[in-house]
């Protein structure tokens, strides 16, 4: 048996026409709506960490804390019990994760979107109904079972579904929908926030994505691949025909699908071993573990999670934090937007650069007003005006992501694996992700309180570094067929050593 990657590819990417069908449409609509749950999760636990009701009743010592003492404001927030309320969810997507890629392959995609999606309804009305810390972070781990199952699904699911002209447009989808969650979220908080009972609101609507995905799951058919792989030739064909429209060459797809799956068949067990120790298989281990890593590494993750958090600390009181909160998702929302119109037009190189730089600017920008207005001690009142400069800032920085990273950290791990290992690249994608998430919200208030505004500068230095190797290392993988991915690796500077011609698609040992 060759050792390493096949990539069934007789010579250039094939372009199998069709169009953009109405069931391709709201297929992928419906699998991209899946970023709702994590999106939604994502916009609620800040907001809900500084609502004073919630605090009172699980975290009473964070409120005596801002009571008694004022005096560093980077420090008000700094709990360790506080911030496992967010990264316990983490905790449980990390090891959701770690199997779902073996559950995927085996029960298909749309399986696997209709579980994370129960699960994420069992967890929303479960920390909706808290009565104590123990409940309240049970049922962020039943959310975390959620979140693991759908982010290793519903990616694939758009990446086999769509056409690949309009791959990057649909992919990108599924965060869209995650920063319409973000924003969803954001909202409720602001019109919960002043009733003792908001934040049960807040939690407990978080059932209402997971409806969402529950019920729309239910009409979709699997994707071509996935159908071939559990041995379902003609449901793959017929899934085919209807989400391609009849000017496709169905047949051709179908058989490039049938190789890539046949090869994949070859050497079933042992995903992760083969990627992690075959030569050929190094770009896609190298990204694999890269992209996830830059994604967290941008800071937004955190500057979504902790937003009202970070407004308070430079001055805004409650309402007016949590009105800032929704304006930065209603920022990414918009650059989410223009991302998906030129995405495939303009390539993921291109975006990948403008939001790097774009980030790198907005992050001194902030880490330069809170040294110089904050101060290393804290202790200093911040004027309004530079208060208001910090969220347009945050605001910049986030919409930087949101044409770049944002849906390209999806996109990207979703295209580049071949068939064989795309469960098992996919779910390395999502664990590392979940990982760093669970890190970062663990310890963000702290290292804030520790760092203080270079905690800001730290983020821009990781950026800085993130765009400076998607520049070198990520060949485009605009409007190349998944089954013809495998001729990007060959015509590439570096990733070229790792493979052989390209032609039978066998990379080297």
């Amino acid at each position: 048996m060759a050792g390493g990657a096949i990539v069934p590819s007789d010579g250039p990417a094939t372009d199998y026409g069709g169009s953009l069908t109405l069931s391709v449409f709201m297929s992928c609509l419906v699998a991209a709506s899946g970023g709702l749950i994590f999106g939604y999760d994502i916009g609620i636990s800040g907001g809900v960490s500084q609502m004073e009701p919630f605090l009172k009743r699980f975290f009473p010592h964070v409120l005596e804390r801002m009571a008694a003492a004022k005096g560093n404001e980077y420090c008000l927030y700094d709990s360790q019990t506080l911030t496992a309320f967010t990264s316990s969810l983490y905790v449980a997507g990390l090891l959701a994760s770690l199997v779902a890629s073996r559950v995927t392959r085996a029960m298909g995609r749309q399986a696997v979107m209709l579980m994370g999606g129960a699960l994420f309804f069992a967890g929303g009305a479960m920390t909706g109904a808290a009565v104590n810390i123990a409940m309240l972070i049970v049922g962020r781990m039943l959310l975390g079972f959620g979140v693991g199952f759908t982010n290793q699904a519903a990616p694939l699911f758009l990446a086999e579904m769509a056409p690949s002209r309009w791959r990057g447009s649909l992919t990108a989808g599924y965060q869209f929908f995650l920063a319409l969650g973000v924003l969803t979220a954001n909202l409720v908080n602001y019109a919960t926030s002043r009733a003792s009972w908001g934040w049960r609101v807040s939690l407990g609507l978080a059932g209402a994505p997971a409806v969402i995905i529950f019920v729309g799951a239910l009409f979709l058919t699997d994707t071509p691949s996935s159908l071939v792989m559990r041995g379902r030739p003609e449901k793959a064909r017929a899934a085919l025909l209807r989400v391609r429209g009849p000017d496709a060459d169905v047949d051709a797809e179908l058989r490039d699908i049938a190789k890539a799956v046949e090869a994949a068949r070859q050497s079933e067990d042992g995903a992760f071993r083969r990627m992690a120790t075959r030569r050929g298989y190094r770009p896609h281990l190298v990204l694999a573990v890269a992209v996830p890593a830059f994604f967290q590494l941008t800071g937004v993750i955190v500057l979504a999670f902790f937003a009202p958090l970070v407004f308070r600390t430079v001055g805004f009181g409650s309402n007016a934090a949590l009105m800032g909160a929704v304006i930065n998702g209603a920022v990414n929302l918009v650059a989410l937007l223009l991302s998906t119109l030129v995405i495939d037009r303009y390539g993921r190189k291109v975006l990948f650069m403008v939001g790097g730089i774009q980030m790198v600017i907005a992050q001194v920008g902030i880490a330069w007003i809170m040294g110089a207005k904050i101060g290393k001690s804290g202790e200093a009142a911040m004027a309004h005006p530079y208060a208001v400069a910090v969220m347009v800032f945050t605001c910049l920085h986030t919409a930087g992501f949101g044409w770049s990273w944002g849906p390209l950290g999806w996109v990207i791990p979703s295209e580049i694996f071949p068939v064989d290992i795309r469960s098992a690249g996919q779910a390395m994608n999502v664990s590392i992700g979940l990982c760093l998430t669970f890190v970062q919200t663990q310890s963000f208030l702290a290292m804030l309180c520790s760092f203080k505004y270079a905690t800001f500068a730290y983020y821009a230095a990781w950026v800085a570094v993130m765009t400076v190797f998607i520049a070198l290392f990520l060949p485009e993988t605009k409007g190349v067929p998944l089954e013809s991915m495998g001729t990007i690796w060959v015509k590439h500077w570096y990733w070229k050593r790792f493979v052989n011609d390209g032609k039978t698609g066998v990379a080297l040992t």
